[in-house]
């Protein structure tokens, strides 16, 4: 037998030994709870009735944002991992409120510096802009005191943001809390085991229709016996959402997600018009499939299933030197970025029960170092999450210079650089295919993509749009929510699944993420961006790595409208821009369909 080059497991002490009973962690948010004090102090004496020469002073707030926020954000990433790998560490519990206490604070300081900028009146603030000293933090200066306009803060501002603490951000953490600690039984081979809610939804690419099924049925059971306690979360989430908006005046619920992610709404609805306009071709796909499987329309369980007699299982350590080969033709900066995660135990991927279901990356920005999340299954599927994950934390490498405040790139920009790792993977191994079964296979898997993208999303796009109206009505019972699901589903889908996951409600963690609401959209932008970013790739070759760079590195001190058009050239408010990925897209299934012909043969 070989010798194992890659653990499976990864390595937290070198972040902060001693993982949740780690006394530099204890130190380390000691520290913080005083710097932010010390901070907020400070604000309270700060006043803009002063000239452009005193430029120098907002300088020093930014400063101090920037190292709170980069001690905080280390913090954050330390007790996500500990509790995804163990969510019974109930210390790691313990010091996830304590944590969220401390960012409580943090976001009253930025609320408190919001506030300030607004009471600077257009002119000063405009000379303030071309001064040598905010030069560098001109754009989230900018972002701040828009909010600020929209969040304007007065002698509640303190409350609402403490009673985040144990209300809205505390909800959110009883949804972690709750769907870690369900345990789904399964039949595999005849035996009964009992899996994590992630290894169950990891069977829906099980090479046995069988096992995919019983998966299905079991977990909707499961949400069908807790969907009125997580309808309750739901509802006090956005419930919540909806009243503050409402208190600080913002009446559309997207104004402040579209802020966030650095985008117009114009952009938004160009884009979604675009995708709405090409679905056809994406609906043709899932009929074949169908047709593949047997089947008159497909089942939704067999959506992530390997097409009949195709499924093959990667080994780990065959999987990261697949990872690295391929990812390694884009350039070398990002080939020597993933071998290194692998060879310094950056990435947890063992399969086992007790673990957190969804994969991420968590940035530590004072080490400069990520950790990459995931339940390796062997599938194909579970190789393309680990190059999305990766992508992610190349975009954390590429950004680690930066100062603390232009780190904060935006969800929509994130979910590029870790969609563009897929695809360079993808269409490489596409590319290097040895058969035209094996390249079926590798196109199936590239457009699931697509469809995620083209339809699941927007399917999550228009419940979150549908309940946030809803929940100003009332309270939302969980067969209403059933409802809006299964609606949103067949109109995104046109019809062309069955057996709809009513209750994606609840096992889809975004709907849940207090801090990112209407986190889906951002995956459909990042997707189309990122094929637009591939083709220049391939058309520069491994040159094109040094300007890709560039763009990450940009990507919290712009709009995506200008940073598209600065290192890209694009209009992104255009229609055409969002088509010319949508035809590659297209192009992709119309050779699915082909090679499905001699496949059948």
């Amino acid at each position: 037998m070989k010798d194992i080059m890659y653990q499976e497991s990864w390595n937290l002490d070198t972040i902060f030994p001693g993982e949740s009973q780690s006394n530099q962690l204890k130190k380390h948010l000691d520290d913080l709870e005083d710097n932010i004090k010390q901070f907020v102090n400070k604000l309270k004496h700060v006043t803009m009735q002063i000239d452009v020469h005193d430029a120098i002073i907002l300088e020093d707030v930014c400063k101090d944002i920037s190292i709170v926020r980069t001690h905080l954000s280390h913090a954050q990433s330390f007790i996500t991992c500990l509790l995804a790998q163990n969510p019974q560490d109930n210390k790691a519990t313990s010091l996830q409120v304590r944590v969220a206490a401390i960012s409580s604070s943090y976001e009253l300081a930025i609320e408190m510096t919001q506030h300030i900028l607004v009471t600077i009146n257009d002119d000063l603030w405009e000379s303030f802009m071309h001064t040598k000293e905010l030069s560098n933090y001109s754009f989230q200066l900018n972002k701040w005191r828009n909010k600020g306009q929209l969040e304007d803060m007065d002698n509640i501002g303190e409350l609402l943001a403490n009673l985040k603490v144990d209300g809205y951000h505390g909800w959110g953490q009883m949804y972690d809390m709750l769907i870690n600690d369900i345990k789904v039984p399964m039949t595999i081979k005849g035996e009964m085991v009992q899996m994590s809610v992630g290894q169950a939804i990891n069977l829906r690419s099980h090479s046995c229709e069988e096992v995919r099924k019983e998966a299905h049925k079991t977990l909707q059971h499961i949400w069908s016996l807790k969907q009125d306690l997580f309808a309750k979360l739901l509802n006090h989430i956005i419930g919540f959402r909806i009243k503050v908006d409402r208190y600080k005046g913002v009446n559309n619920f997207l104004e402040i997600p579209l802020l966030d992610n650095h985008m117009k709404e114009e952009t938004l609805t160009t884009m979604w018009e675009a995708v709405e306009k090409h679905k056809q071709p994406f609906k043709k796909y899932l009929n074949k499939k169908a047709v593949m499987f047997g089947e008159e329309k497909l089942h939704y369980y067999n959506f992530w299933a390997p097409l009949p007699q195709t499924q093959s299982q990667l080994n780990y350590e065959d999987a990261v030197i697949f990872v690295i080969q391929h990812l390694g033709k884009f350039g070398p900066e990002l080939e020597n970025f993933c071998r290194k995660s692998f060879e310094k135990g950056w990435v947890e991927s063992q399969n086992r029960p007790n673990k957190k279901h969804a994969a991420f990356c968590a940035s530590f920005p004072l080490t400069k170092e990520s950790r990459v999340f995931l339940t390796y299954d062997g599938t194909i599927g579970s190789v393309l999450t680990m190059a999305h994950e990766l992508g992610h934390a190349f975009h954390n490498d590429a950004m680690k210079n930066m100062n603390g405040i232009n780190k904060q790139y935006p969800l929509s920009i994130a979910e590029t650089a870790s969609t563009f790792a897929e695809m360079i993977m993808l269409d490489a191994a596409i590319e290097s295919a040895n058969s035209d079964k094996e390249r079926l296979i590798l196109l199936d898997e590239k457009i699931k993509r697509s469809v995620m993208n083209f339809m699941n999303i927007h399917a999550r796009f228009l419940f979150e749009k549908r309940i946030h109206l809803e929940r100003e009505n009332g309270y939302i019972s969980s067969a209403q929510l059933n409802d809006f699901m299964e609606e949103a589903i067949n109109e995104s889908y046109q019809g062309s699944i069955t057996d709809i996951p009513t209750h994606m409600w609840i096992w889809a963690p975004h709907f849940y993420k207090t801090k990112a609401p209407f986190y889906n959209f951002p995956y459909t932008f990042g997707y189309l961006l990122s094929l637009h970013i591939y083709a220049k790739a391939k058309h520069e070759g491994k040159g094109f790595e040094k300007k890709y760079l560039a763009l990450l590195r940009d990507s919290g001190s712009f709009t995506v409208e200008d940073l598209i058009k600065k290192h890209l050239g694009e209009d992104v408010t255009s229609e055409k821009f969002w088509e010319q990925g949508l035809e590659l897209c297209i192009k992709d299934v119309e050779q699915f369909i082909r090679l499905s012909e001699i496949y059948e043969e």
